[in-house]
């Protein structure tokens, strides 16, 4: 399985491509797509599609896991992202890639087990889960590899698709870190 992660944006998409084969990981490409913020926007949602395009192209996965989007304070960067996102949706359609989404939550629960874990604590574990000498840089395109991840890891376990996260919310979440073990208990609970 060769899967495309994506973590949307305006400025900055990051990408990764990772395979999974044999139960392992293997990265084979992991950055960004960056635009100009002084190009007029419809410029900047065509760049980002061509170039999402050569990635697909190049890279042939079959699989796009992009993340939500989630809460923003400001109002206009929330509609740009989301104008990003869409734009990135329909290359991975037009690409004929199967397109899954997954939210923050999501995210932080299948790579850290802790669905308010921080951003550290999430890049950590991706350095672990792919056995990487530091963690990857930039944040975004680390932040596509955690959504790849997810994605793999939701195909193997089934958990995602079981219908758990519609259960798991920040509200029934422990207020303090949760061991291995209180984890395996809350999602056998089904998050209660």
């Amino acid at each position: 399985m060769r899967v495309l992660g994506i973590d949307p944006g305006t400025a900055i998409v990051g990408f990764s491509i990772l395979d999974f084969e044999n139960s392992k990981f293997k990265v084979i490409d992991y950055g960004c797509v960056y635009t100009d913020k002084d190009l007029p926007m419809e410029e900047r949602l065509c760049k980002i599609y061509s170039e999402l395009t050569e990635i697909i192209k190049k890279y042939q996965p079959t699989d796009m896991a992009i993340e939500e989007l989630f809460y923003f304070k400001n109002n206009k960067t929330v509609i740009s992202v989301a104008q990003a996102r869409g734009v990135i949706i329909l290359c991975g359609n037009q690409n004929n890639l199967k397109i899954n989404h997954y939210t923050p939550l999501q995210v932080k629960t299948g790579i850290t087990g802790y669905g308010k874990a921080e951003k550290k604590q999430v890049q950590l574990m991706v350095q672990k889960i792919l056995s990487l000498d530091e963690i990857p840089k930039p944040d975004d395109a680390a932040d596509a590899l955690a959504i790849a991840i997810t994605h793999i890891n939701s195909i193997n376990s089934g958990f995602f698709s079981r219908g758990l996260n519609d259960k798991l919310s920040t509200k029934n979440l422990p207020k303090t870190k949760i061991s291995a073990k209180e984890y395996r208990e809350l999602i056998l609970n089904g998050g209660n």
